[in-house]
């Protein structure tokens, strides 16, 4: 008699299950684990995707799943020291991430002399906790790759040293005479790591490959930030004549939009305007108190053609890169500040949706062409929300922004109604002067004008969604995936600190949180709860599969609007040209097939222009702050680990370091789940959201980094707790596991 299988095992099972396993497990041995066979197989996998949906697993290379964050089975890494006993440390080579590099310790292999710092191996991993791993070396790869960036100096024996820019650097890179080429002290360089026999006083070795402008130029920074994350900047000469030969385009089969009105609206100090806008009241008697919109798009698609050397270019930066001192831009300044942008009183080719909303915001029916224009005026934020305000209206087109502003109301209605999420996060902003000196250190403005622009773009957006999926088009989706339930609940946690409640385990929605927010709205704890509603968040990105848009309450949701500086949105056009065969400029017969690995690879591109524009940012501030060494500063606590706080300062909305051993003389215990760290002894306590008053005890241009101390300032003592005295002699208990901090 045939053995009847096993039921299909709870989602806590295969968690438990997967995180006991030293490697990524696939489909097949969790079946065999849990003797799952015949038609519930497909519950099986029906569990496993929700599972991953919900951030739970995460789906590796060939489908193998392992814990979120866990690193592939095989991989390259690269050796950054040794531990106490002599083996080798490494981590992963293509880390890219703030946080701390899983630990991963490498085995000793006898077919070779030992690794040393900058070697790098391909090797197979065995988790042997959360963030730590033993790998066995595969092959050895060549060093040639490892390169560093960092300042030059001399020493005294004349010969050269230079300091990393990375602050996750553990030591500097000693550089004999005879490598160091031309540099002077104070470059910046990027040098070649060479050989272990080349080391000296143990530090290792390098040779200067490249010199960059001195430190003391504050362009520099951007330098850097380029020059660690890989970021192409400079234009294959093919790619440069070709969009020197692109022409202004013709009507021909476009239609004619060139006597409709429409205006952008960008920062100041914008240059290339790839969106305009326009509204007018409805005509349509059935549709009382509605308005005609039209957005219009540079019709990037017309100049950068699939596989060219232009699309080729866009494809690799995957998106432009905005630095205060300057933009690496996704396409050539012939086109992003030349025949792609919508300058005023010019002709342009563009992509258009005309869109028909009722007067509560909610669409009626859309239509794409793909047009000729000529902008009507270039306006900033600013100067429209200096007009609409009653103020001076120098510039702006007559009768142009009422109407705007009509349909803009109209919209905000929907996005209350839907409960789109209406987080508060101040944006940091630099301003600089002619000689590349901080000029103004501020908090970007938060204007309706800046929001009309963005519901007008969302609803664009929605539109290309919407038509692409009708046309059973390819569609390079803007995923927006629901919170981890852990994040949930551990965000949950320090609210029920803060007396609100959010129950675990409830079908979270944006209104939910909205509902949180309006609760702590003009409270000391506002910008904190704002803060780790964001963290809760999943991250977002580009993917070919839809999965819809928490954030923004939509069930589909596609980036259309900016094709000059995001390669998504090109993708976007060309699908949208050829559903709707709208000429020359779509998709290639086999693109459809490369969806999937160019949504991995513009989101990686996209995550690694964020990491570097707050890089830099970081360095212009340490820089504004270094003369003001050991003076005292207000803020807030943004982060909790069990290294230490980081605090994110009023003044500059800075963000420092107060390290585990500078706080006040305790043993600390790090809770993660509530994000604080308690005195074991005295009981004080320091959460996320603190208010604190701190020293500069340190500014680190070069890296980027504050460091810290606290003055005063954290949260009540721990009820019981305040007072407990050590025997005097006696040393601290340590605390089981990570959650142990450290006595100072």
């Amino acid at each position: 008699m045939a053995r009847a299988p096993a039921p299909v095992p709870s989602r806590e099972a295969i968690l438990e299950f997967v995180q006991s396993s030293t490697k990524p497990v696939g489909r097949r041995e969790i079946a065999k684990a849990f003797d799952v066979r015949g038609p519930e197989r497909a519950d099986l996998r029906r569990i496993l995707k929700d599972m991953a949906d919900d951030g739970l697993l995460d789906f590796g290379r060939r489908r193998k799943v392992a814990p979120p964050g866990a690193l592939p089975e095989v991989t390259v890494v690269e050796v950054t020291g040794t531990d106490e006993n002599g083996e080798a440390l490494a981590r992963p080579a293509a880390w890219k991430d703030d946080g701390p590099a899983p630990q991963i310790l490498i085995l000793e292999d006898r077919r070779g002399g030992a690794l040393g710092v900058g070697d790098r191996a391909l090797v197979r991993l065995e988790r042997r906790g959360e963030t730590r791993y033993v790998a066995r070396i595969i092959r050895r790869l060549p060093r040639g790759a490892a390169k560093v960036l960092g300042i030059f100096e001399r020493t005294e024996d004349g010969n050269g040293r230079v300091r990393p820019t990375d602050k996750k650097a553990k030591s500097e890179i000693a550089v004999d005479n005879r490598d160091a080429g031309d540099a002077a002290p104070g470059d910046l360089v990027s040098i070649e790591i060479l050989p272990r026999s080349r080391n000296r006083m143990g530090l290792p070795a390098g040779r200067v490959i490249e010199r960059f402008a001195g430190i003391a130029d504050p362009r520099s920074f951007s330098r850097i930030a380029i020059q660690e994350h890989e970021i192409p900047d400079v234009f294959p000469e093919e790619t440069l004549k070709l969009a020197e030969r692109a022409k202004p385009v013709s009507l021909g089969k476009r239609e004619d939009l060139r006597a409709i009105p429409l205006i952008t609206i960008d920062g100041e100090d914008a240059r290339d305007f790839d969106d305009a806008v326009f509204a007018t009241p409805d005509e349509d008697p059935e549709n009382p108190g509605g308005f005609r919109l039209l957005v219009a798009i540079a019709d990037v698609a017309h100049y950068v053609r699939p596989g060219d050397a232009l699309d080729r270019e866009a494809l690799k930066r995957g998106n432009s890169v905005y630095f205060p001192d300057q933009v690496v831009p996704m396409l050539p300044e012939a086109l992003s500040n030349g025949l792609c942008s919508l300058r005023p009183a010019e002709e342009r080719a563009c992509m258009a949706v005309e869109i028909v909303i009722d007067a509560d915001g909610q669409k009626r029916r859309h239509r794409f062409t793909r047009g000729l224009m000529r902008s009507a005026a270039r306006l900033t934020y600013r100067q429209v929300q200096t007009a609409v305000d009653g103020g001076s209206d120098a510039g702006v087109p007559v009768g142009v922004l009422e109407p705007l502003y009509a349909a803009y109301r109209a919209l905000r209605k929907e996005r209350e109604r839907r409960g789109a999420l209406d987080l508060e996060i101040p944006e940091k902003r630099v301003i600089l002067d002619d000689a590349g000196n901080i000029a103004e250190i501020g908090i970007r403005d938060r204007l309706d004008a800046h929001m009309l622009i963005e519901e007008f773009m969302v609803l664009a957006n929605v539109c290309a969604a919407e038509t692409l999926e009708a046309k059973r088009q390819p569609c390079m989706y803007r995923v927006h995936e629901s919170p981890n339930p852990e994040k949930v609940n551990a965000l949950a946690d320090v609210l029920e600190g803060l007396g609100i409640s959010l129950a675990k385990g409830q079908v979270i929605r944006p209104k939910t949180f909205n509902g949180i927010l309006a609760k702590v709205r003009g409270q000391p704890s506002e910008r904190m709860v704002n803060e780790m509603v964001l963290r809760s968040q999943a991250q977002a990105h580009y993917a070919p599969d839809n999965a819809g848009h928490f954030g923004l309450g939509l069930a589909r949701y596609a980036h259309f609007t900016s094709p000059i500086r995001r390669y998504s949105d090109l993708l976007v056009h060309r699908a949208l040209i050829r559903g709707l065969r709208l000429g020359d400029g779509s998709l290639g017969p086999d693109d459809d097939a490369k969806f999937s690995e160019w949504g991995e690879h513009i989101s990686a591109t996209e995550r690694r222009a964020a990491a570097a524009e707050r890089q830099t940012v970081d360095r212009y501030l340490a820089r504004h702050l270094a003369d003001r060494v050991g003076g005292l500063f207000t803020g807030r606590v943004n982060g909790v680990t069990r290294f230490g706080l980081f605090i994110t300062l009023d003044e500059t909305g800075a963000d420092g370091l107060v390290p585990i051993r500078s706080l006040p003389d305790d043993y600390y215990d790090h809770d993660e789940a509530r994000h604080s760290l308690t005195g074991r002894f005295h009981g004080r306590v320091y959460r996320l959201g603190d208010r604190v008053e701190v020293r500069l005890i340190e500014a680190d241009p070069i890296s980027g980094a504050l460091a810290l101390e606290i003055v005063s300032g954290g949260s009540d003592p721990v009820p019981g707790q305040q007072g407990r005295v050590r025997r005097r002699g006696a040393a601290p208990r340590r605390s089981p596991g990570p959650r142990g901090g450290r006595r100072r």
